[in-house]
């Protein structure tokens, strides 16, 4: 790992908080990610699933963390397994944790190897009653690919038919849509390599640059500042490329008088940030761009005032939508009669802003959590409304993280400029 780790004291309250939801005489397991093949020998930079993460901090393939609080014995109450090292493996793939480093790592006293797992596991389930698996949950999973939590799920219901079996995933997700300190400060270093990134890319954009080109000085600045990398795939969209709201290809040239849209974010230890701005190629704004680009700024600062604790997303969306409406009313690009006509289900500002404003953001860019959660103080949103007019070759979408609090917010993202004014004063300097 390129990234300082994190105080233990985040995974031993993480695992408390937990235990303290699970029904009596249980036990909650949880699987590492598998290392995912690409071609030949080839494989995937290896990415943890974040649920184990979030219990263990322990960054490494073939991990299994067992959670039981009401076992007799206090020593199993809390494992940790992980891959036993050997020279020939310590040449061809580095260093693994030590049980030593692990429990440092984790705050788990009992660290055994993985090959101790089953006959722990059968000792642990003699005091149990109910076994609580774990399973990829989130509302958008489309993922067609068998994961170890699945296989591991199959195995043991086949070794165990007799128990109760329960989903730890609405336990754990609910736990981690609201953010420790620790972990906001995690998504904060997140926020200000992406910063050192945007600066950076201000000084380079000009007339005959390409997408993979600020695409490149982005990756540049983000691994020099110990990011693995952007935490999802970035958008660098050129003039009417930013009407394509997932545009990916990153393969055109920047023309003069064209706006750059960049929906990029690096991750940090894990944790992610999500950014779009948008800036002028030629370093200055038409008078058009900056009307649509301040209707988009006003919006998105009258969304940021509505991440309120008792809201919830989608009475939230509602009301920015109706924000936006008088936006595009003010643009010229709806009127009183389309407002009038509108299907209720797709009101006419959608033509212009058909995406949602607001998603959790933590481990997951886009967070586990129910939408219909209401929002607490501790909860980390995106907040980025957008207008899209693809006959004027015009798409700006602005967005920054936000910390909900007790009484108001923090923007995780404000040193990140935004207003036109300091933005062509730092592309003209």
């Amino acid at each position: 790992m390129k990234y300082h780790p994190i105080d233990q004291s985040l995974y031993i309250r993480n695992r408390k908080k937990l235990a303290g939801e699970l029904k009596p005489n249980s036990v909650a397991i949880f699987n590492s990610n598998d290392i995912m093949p690409t071609n030949a020998d080839g494989t995937m930079p290896f990415r943890q699933n974040n649920n184990l993460l979030y219990l263990s901090g322990i960054d490494q393939e073939e991990t299994i963390l067992i959670i039981a609080p009401d076992f007799p014995d206090p020593k199993l109450r809390e494992v940790l397994f992980v891959k036993e090292t050997s020279k020939l493996i310590a040449i061809w793939e580095g260093h693994k944790y030590t049980k030593a480093e692990a429990t440092s790592a984790s705050g788990t006293p009992t660290v055994m190897w993985n090959t101790e797992f089953e006959k722990t596991l059968l000792t642990i389930l003699a005091e149990s009653d109910n076994i609580y698996l774990d399973s990829n949950e989130h509302i958008r999973n489309a993922s067609e690919v068998e994961t170890r939590n699945a296989r591991f799920s199959k195995w043991c219901r086949d070794e165990y038919p007799h128990y109760n079996y329960e989903r730890i995933a609405p336990i754990i997700y609910d736990l981690r849509t609201v953010k420790e300190n620790l972990e906001i400060q995690a998504i904060q270093e997140a926020c200000n390599i992406t910063e050192r990134g945007f600066r950076r890319v201000m000084n380079f954009v000009k007339p005959g640059v390409w997408e993979y080109e600020v695409e490149a000085e982005y990756m540049h600045e983000f691994l020099r500042n110990r990011s693995r990398g952007f935490g999802y795939e970035p958008i660098i969209a050129g003039g009417g490329n930013a009407c394509v709201l997932h545009y990916i290809d990153n393969n055109q040239e920047l023309k003069e008088g064209d706006l750059l849209l960049m929906d990029v974010g690096a991750e940090y230890a894990n944790y992610n940030s999500d950014m779009t701005r948008v800036i002028p190629v030629s370093g200055r704004f038409s008078e058009r761009q900056k009307q649509v680009y301040n209707a988009v700024l006003r919006v998105k600062n009258a969304a940021t005032e509505l991440l309120t604790p008792g809201n919830s997303i989608p009475d939230y969306h509602k009301e920015v939508g109706l924000i936006m409406q008088d936006e595009l009313v003010g643009l010229g690009l709806i009127d009183q009669t389309d407002i009038k006509n509108q299907d209720p289900d797709w009101p006419a500002y959608k033509k212009y802003f058909m995406h949602g404003t607001s998603h959790h953001l933590g481990l997951d860019v886009h967070d586990v959590a129910s939408i219909y959660t209401e929002f607490k103080p501790g909860m980390v949103f995106t907040v980025e409304p957008g207008i899209y007019i693809p006959d004027e070759g015009i798409g700006i979408r602005l967005e920054d993280d936000v910390v909900i609090r007790e009484n108001g917010h923090d923007n995780l993202m404000a040193n990140i400029p935004i207003e036109i004014e300091e933005i062509e004063d730092l592309m003209n300097s």
